[in-house]
């Protein structure tokens, strides 16, 4: 569907009296302090395990049908639930549970001269709209620090994971129920498919905010298309830098672990750029790569550092030739784009020209260049030294996260409590009136 298309008006309504019951279902929220949200987290948290069974059963039903579609790998990894990923969304939960509520803090505040008291406070979004694939986790996510940071949600999130949604939905919203608020702070619109997520783009007024999460597609369709206010998360074309007095130790391990830890995520990276003149390091590297059965897409120079005979892993994968393409391509599998770099400037304009503004990393032992990074390279997280897969809420002590924010405006990196806040002015005097 797209933006010039008829959205039938029975979706519209539907959409409009989702949205009308997440707006009244934010009054109560609004006055709940943090103990009674928190106690409601900590009841989802004990839903989801003692719902893991229906959970997982529902998630099999969903991999089933991807596999008869021919879902691919990577988008399976992303829909897949076992029990470790189930008590990952419990626990993130409970993490959130423990954070401090945002929701009231002081921004900034100061008497004026005429002896108004002004405050700057934060306060909820209002309702938020998301719109994801494949990402059950998502669900849950959104949904807990939507909870927590005193907003409403509105959840499409695809007929890829469909049942699991479903489930999940059901167990939240019962959750919250019992802690006594109104179960329509979680809603789910899957069920009206595609023209859905077309009305609730149009749904200006009545959703504050849409926060799309997925491949480039979705983003960029939400992006162009949408009459609510968008948070652009973004997909993840993300460069490490191996310069050449990287420590050869501390370069496998980042690379390696920033493509191979988990491939299907947007903080997976996708592009290793090697100094020209770190032979010996980049060999190791590379070694590493292949043993871990990674396919390289290489160029000319870095293939006569790729290993030889016995070097070889029985997972080895035969090389491909690097293509202008696969400067640009988000592969979310185990590929990766290898490109040999004459100086640090070389691979800063390389990540100037294709990065999406996700993550970029560099490999050290050089504070120098480890300060032109820093300082050049523009992305909501630029790394020293670690891997890639920490640009993530969890990791950065934010509990879950909303998603990856790569655009400038609000907010920017991973999402968690604050940035689904806005704030409001308050104003206290006695009597005064402007002259």
């Amino acid at each position: 569907m797209t933006e010039n298309e008829t959205i039938d008006q029975n979706v519209v309504d539907a959409v409009q009296e989702v949205s009308r019951r997440a707006r009244t279902a934010t009054v109560e929220l609004a006055t709940a302090g943090r103990a009674r949200k928190d106690e409601t987290l900590h009841a989802i948290a004990a839903a989801l395990r003692g719902s893991s069974a229906a959970i997982l059963e529902a998630n099999a039903q969903d991999l089933q049908r991807g596999r008869e579609n021919g879902t691919s790998e990577s988008l399976l990894d992303r829909l897949a639930l076992d029990a470790d990923r189930l008590e990952g969304l419990a626990a993130a939960a409970e993490e959130l549970a423990a954070l401090p509520d945002p929701i009231g803090d002081i921004v900034r505040g100061r008497s004026l001269p005429n002896g108004i008291r002004m405050q700057q406070t934060r306060v909820p979004l209002g309702v938020v709209g998301a719109v994801y694939e494949a990402r059950p986790n998502v669900t849950v996510d959104i949904a807990g620090i939507a909870l927590k940071s005193g907003n409403a949600v509105i959840l499409r999130g695809g007929s890829a994971a469909k049942d699991t949604n479903t489930a999940l939905i059901a167990v939240l919203r019962q959750a919250v129920e019992q802690q006594g608020f109104d179960p329509n702070l979680i809603q789910g619109i899957d069920d009206l498919g595609r023209p859905g997520v077309a009305a609730l783009m149009a749904s200006h007024g009545a959703v504050d905010v849409l926060v799309p999460r997925g491949g480039r597609e979705l983003i960029q369709r939400v992006v162009r298309e949408a009459r609510v206010p968008v948070i652009e998360t973004g997909e993840g074309n993300v460069h490490v830098f191996v310069d050449a007095s990287a420590d050869p130790q501390m370069a496998v391990d980042i690379v390696v672990n920033a493509k191979t830890h988990r491939t299907s995520v947007c903080n997976s990276a996708e592009t290793l750029l090697l100094s020209r003149a770190g032979e010996k390091v980049n060999r190791e590297v590379l070694r590493a790569l292949t043993r871990a059965g990674v396919r390289l897409h290489i160029d000319d120079e870095a293939r006569a550092w790729l290993p030889e005979g016995s070097e070889r892993s029985e997972h080895a994968v035969d090389p491909a030739a690097a293509t202008d393409e696969d400067w640009s391509t988000e592969y979310l599998d185990m590929d990766m784009a290898v490109k040999t770099v004459a100086s640090i400037d070389e691979a800063i304009e390389h990540v100037r020209q294709y990065s999406t503004g996700h993550t970029e990393a560099i490999v050290t032992n050089d504070l120098s260049q480890a300060d032109r990074w820093t300082r050049e390279v523009d992305a909501a997280a630029v790394i020293v030294n670690a891997s890639t897969r920490f640009t993530d809420g969890g990791q950065l002590g934010l509990g879950a996260e909303v998603g990856i924010s790569t655009q400038r405006m609000h907010a920017r990196g991973p999402m968690g409590l604050e940035e689904l806040t806005t704030t409001k002015w308050i104003l206290r005097g006695d009597g005064q009136v402007r002259p």
